[in-house]
C-alpha cells in the first residue's frame, strides 16, 4: 500500500515463527485410524520399524488448527515480494512471471502419479511430450539433438563441458586440450563448470565494445584450446557481432563453441545459436520458457549438439519407431548418466505448454518485447544524473541493460548496493548488483516482456527519486530500507554460518536448547 510521501509501506506482522505458535493438543488434521486388521495381521505396529530408527523423544512439532496454520502463511507472504508482486528486474535472470496455466497442468494428478520405474508401455503419453519437447527445442536453438536430463543451467554447463571431454577423447587429444576460454564478462558458472570437467579456464577480456576482444582471443587459442564457453547476447546485454569470426578461430584450432543459453529470451525466433557456429547448447528452460528463474525454485537446463555430438549425449534418449516410444540405452559413446531417469519432468511440462500456448510468432514478440522493454528502460536511465552506460552508450541492448553508479558513489557516497535497499522503500524488487564483475558498481537490469509500460515508469521514476535524494539527503538511503517488515540488515552477519540458523534444530542449539 501507499505510504508516507507515496512511498510503499509493507505489511509488518508481529508474526513469530509457526513453532511458537499454537497450543498443545491443537488439531489441523486428524489422521485415519489403523484399521483393525491391519493390526491383526501386523500386531503391533509399532514393531515395523526397526528398533534403532525409533524416536526416543516427543517430535516437538508445532500443534496448530488449519486455520492458525493459513494465517500464518497468509501472513508470511504480505511481508514479503514475489515474482506475482510486480517488477522483478533481475538482470540474466529473464523470466519473471510464470502463466498460471502451466502451474495447473504440472500439477495434475495424471503426472503427479506418474513413476519412473513404471513400464514405458505405461507412460507413452510423458514420453510423447518430452520427446516432441525435444524436436522443438532443437528448432528453436538450430541443433540436431537435445538431451532433457540437465537439472539446472549450471548442470548443463557440466554436462557440455563433458561433451567437450568426451569428444576431445575420442579424437586422441583429451590430455592435450586441457583449456576452455570464458569472456571476462561470463557467468561465474561457466568457468567453475570448466574446472568440474577438469579443464583450465582461461579469461580473455572484453574490447571497448563490450564484446570479447578477437586479438586476445586470438592470442589464447592453442592446441590446449577445448572449447569456448559464450553467452549472446552476452551479460551486458549487448550482441557479439563478430559471432561467425568467433566461431571460425575456436573451430579451426579444433576447440568446440559453447552456448550458455541463459540468454536466450531476446534471440527467440530470430537467430538460432546453431546456426551461428555453436556446436554444444545449453537452455535455461526455467529463464525462457517458464518456471521463473527469478523467483527460485526447481529448474532444467535441456542441453542441444550438433549431430556430430549426438553419439556422446548422456542415457536414455527418448526414441520413436513410428508407432511407440522407448527409452534407448544402446549408445556405446554415450557419457553415461547425468541425472536420474529423464530429467524435471513438471518444469520441462511447464515449457511444453508454454511454447504450445505462444507458438512461433507467440516466441517471436517474446523476443521483440523483451528488447524493447530493456532498450525503453535504457533510455530513460541515461538520463538520471549519477548513472551511466558503460560501453558503447548508443549500441541497443538486448533483454538487458547494465548501468554503473560509479559516479554516484564518487559524489556522494551512495553505491549500487544502497540503491537496491532503498528501492525495497517503493515497492520495487532491485536488479543484479556487482555483475558482471567488469562494471563498477553495477546495476544489471532485465524487464523481461512481462511488464507494461507504466510499471517500467514507475522504475524509472523510483531510480530517478533516489538518485536525486542521494545528491540531497544521502542519509537516507545509507539507512534504507525503512518501510518493509524486516529493516536493514548485516549481510555479513546473515550469510555467516555461525549466525544462521536454517532449522529450528539449528535455532533452539543456538539458544541452548535441545530438540
Amino acid at each position: 500500500m501507499e505510504g508516507e510521501n507515496g512511498m510503499f509501506k509493507q505489511a509488518k506482522w508481529n508474526e513469530p515463527l509457526i513453532f511458537k505458535l499454537g497450543r498443545k493438543g491443537r488439531k489441523g488434521h486428524i489422521l485415519p485410524k489403523v484399521e483393525d486388521e491391519v493390526k491383526r495381521a501386523v500386531g503391533d505396529v509399532n514393531a515395523l520399524i526397526p528398533e534403532n530408527m525409533r524416536r526416543i523423544s516427543q517430535l516437538r512439532l508445532p500443534e496448530l488448527s488449519e486455520v492458525e496454520v493459513t494465517r500464518h502463511f497468509m501472513r508470511l507472504s504480505q511481508m514479503n515480494y514475489g515474482v506475482d508482486s510486480g517488477l522483478y528486474p533481475l538482470g540474466s535472470c529473464t523470466m519473471k512471471y510464470n502463466p498460471k496455466i502451466n502451474e495447473f497442468l504440472a500439477n495434475l494428478p495424471t503426472i503427479g502419479m506418474l513413476h519412473p520405474y513404471q513400464n514405458e508401455s505405461t507412460v507413452q503419453g510423458i514420453l510423447e511430450i518430452l520427446y516432441r519437447l525435444e524436436r522443438w527445442l532443437t528448432e528453436i536453438t538450430g541443433t540436431y539433438e537435445i538431451c532433457l536430463q540437465p537439472a539446472a543451467g549450471a548442470h548443463g554447463e557440466f554436462l557440455g563441458t563433458l561433451l567437450m571431454r568426451a569428444y576431445h577423447k575420442l579424437n586422441g587429444e583429451c590430455k592435450k586440450r586441457n583449456e576452455v576460454i570464458v569472456p571476462d564478462s561470463a557467468h561465474g558458472t561457466n568457468p567453475a563448470s570448466a574446472a568440474m570437467a577438469g579443464f583450465n579456464a582461461v579469461v580473455v577480456p572484453s574490447d571497448e565494445n563490450g564484446c570479447v576482444d578477437l586479438e586476445a582471443l586470438k592470442a589464447a587459442v592453442s592446441e590446449r584450446t577445448a572449447g569456448l564457453m559464450l553467452t549472446n547476447p552476452n551479460t551486458l546485454g549487448i550482441f557479439e557481432e563478430n559471432i561467425e569470426e568467433i566461431a571460425k578461430i575456436v573451430h579451426e584450432t579444433g576447440g568446440l563453441l559453447y552456448y550458455d543459453g541463459a540468454n536466450l529470451n531476446p534471440i527467440l525466433g530470430k537467430a538460432r545459436p546453431g546456426d551461428m557456429g555453436f556446436d554444444i547448447v545449453h537452455i535455461n528452460i526455467h529463464k525462457t520458457f517458464s518456471t521463473p528463474h527469478g523467483g527460485g525454485g526447481p529448474g532444467a537446463g535441456p542441453v542441444g549438439v550438433s549431430e556430430e555430438l549426438t553419439k556422446f549425449l548422456p542415457v536414455p534418449r527418448i526414441v520413436f519407431d513410428g508407432e511407440r516410444y522407448r527409452l534407448d540405452y544402446d549408445r556405446p559413446y554415450s557419457i553415461g548418466k547425468i541425472r536420474s531417469f529423464y530429467g524435471n519432468v513438471a518444469v520441462l511440462l511447464k515449457a511444453y505448454a508454454y511454447i504450445l500456448s505462444l507458438g512461433g510468432e507467440g516466441l517471436k514478440e517474446v523476443a521483440e518485447v523483451s528488447v524493447l522493454n530493456a532498450n525503453y528502460l535504457m533510455k530513460k536511465l541515461k538520463e538520471i544524473e549519477g548513472l551511466t552506460l558503460p560501453y558503447i552508450s548508443e549500441k541497443p541492448r538486448k533483454h538487458e541493460c547494465v548501468f554503473s553508479a560509479k559516479p554516484l558513489k564518487n559524489e556522494t557516497g551512495v553505491s549500487a548496493l544502497n540503491i537496491a535497499k532503498r528501492l525495497l522503500d517503493y515497492g520495487l524488487h532491485a536488479p543484479t548488483i556487482y555483475f558482471p564483475l567488469i562494471v563498477d558498481e553495477a546495476l544489471m537490469i532485465e524487464p523481461t516482456e512481462t511488464f507494461e509500460k507504466e510499471e517500467l515508469d514507475r522504475f524509472v521514476e523510483a531510480m530517478r527519486k533516489i538518485c536525486e535524494e542521494a545528491y540531497t539527503n544521502p542519509e537516507a538511503i545509507l539507512q534504507a530500507p525503512h518501510n518493509t517488515s524486516v529493516s536493514r540488515l548485516d549481510e555479513v552477519k546473515a550469510s555467516h554460518p555461525r549466525t544462521m540458523a536454517l532449522s529450528w534444530r539449528m535455532y533452539l542449539k543456538k539458544n541452548g536448547q535441545n530438540l
